[in-house]
C-alpha cells in the first residue's frame, strides 16, 4: 500500500516573530515606543505570549504567517476533500495536460487486507485503464478521457495555507473520524509545523501511536 507523503518546502521566515510582533501591535497598553511596548506588553516570553492570544481566540493574527507543502503519493480521493479548505492555495497535476495511461493508484486499508476485496478493486483498476487507453488510441482528448479514471487514481499537489487555516485543517482532519488518507496527511504536516512553530501548535497533542491528533482540552480561566 502506497502512504501519502509530505514535504515542506517553504515557510515564512521567524514566523512566530512575525505572529509575537503582529499580536503586540494589537495589544500594546499605550503609545510607548516600540522597544518598551514590545518587552511589557502582557509581560511573557514570545511563546507564553503567543499561547495567551491563542487561547483569547485572536487568530488573525496567525494569517501573516504561511507554510508551503508538496503532497505527493496521495488519491483524488483526497484532493477532492482538501480543496475544500478554501482558504489556501492549490496547485495540483493536470490531468488534462498530463497523460494518465497505467496511472498509479492509491489502495485503502480495508481492501488491501482482504484477497477478494483486493481482487474486485484491482479488477476495476485494470478495466478503468484500459478504458483511457482506448478512449485516447480513438484520439478522444485527455481531458474527456480522464472521464473514466477513478477516484483511486494517484495525484500530487502544492499546498500554501497561513497558520490559522493550519490549525483548522488539522482541527478537523486530524481528528479521529477523519478520512484514513487525509488524516495520515494532515498528522503529517501537524509534526513538521509542531517543531517549526512550537508555540502556535502546543495546544495540539499527538498520541504515541501516531494514529489521530487532537486539540488538547482547554483550560479553564486564562
Amino acid at each position: 500500500m502506497q502512504l501519502v507523503e509530505v514535504e515542506l518546502i517553504a515557510i515564512t521566515p521567524d514566523a512566530e516573530a512575525l505572529i509575537e510582533r503582529a499580536a503586540r501591535t494589537c495589544h500594546q497598553k499605550s503609545p510607548r515606543s516600540k522597544v518598551e511596548s514590545r518587552k511589557s506588553s502582557m509581560g511573557t516570553s514570545r511563546a507564553g505570549f503567543i499561547q495567551k492570544v491563542i487561547k483569547l481566540g485572536h487568530f488573525s493574527v496567525l494569517e501573516h504567517a504561511s507554510a508551503t507543502f508538496r503532497i505527493s503519493g496521495c488519491s483524488r480521493a483526497l484532493s477532492h476533500q482538501l480543496v475544500r479548505h478554501r482558504i489556501a492555495s492549490y496547485s495540483q497535476k493536470s490531468q488534462r495536460y498530463v497523460s494518465e495511461e497505467g496511472f498509479g493508484y492509491i489502495t485503502p486499508p480495508s481492501v488491501e487486507q482482504r484477497d477478494e476485496a483486493r481482487s474486485v478493486y484491482e479488477d476495476a483498476i485494470t478495466h478503468a485503464r484500459d478504458a483511457y487507453r482506448r478512449l485516447i488510441e480513438l484520439k478522444v482528448p485527455r481531458e474527456d478521457a480522464r472521464f473514466v479514471l477513478p477516484n483511486a487514481a494517484e495525484t500530487e499537489l502544492v499546498m500554501t495555507a497561513n497558520m490559522r487555516e493550519y490549525r483548522h485543517i488539522f482541527e478537523l482532519r486530524c481528528h479521529p473520524t477523519a478520512q484514513w488518507e487525509i488524516r495520515s496527511m494532515a498528522r503529517q504536516m501537524l509534526r513538521i509545523l509542531k517543531e517549526k512553530l512550537p508555540a502556535v501548535f502546543a495546544d495540539f497533542d499527538i498520541p504515541n501511536d501516531g494514529s489521530f491528533a487532537r486539540m488538547k482540552p482547554k483550560e479553564e480561566g486564562l
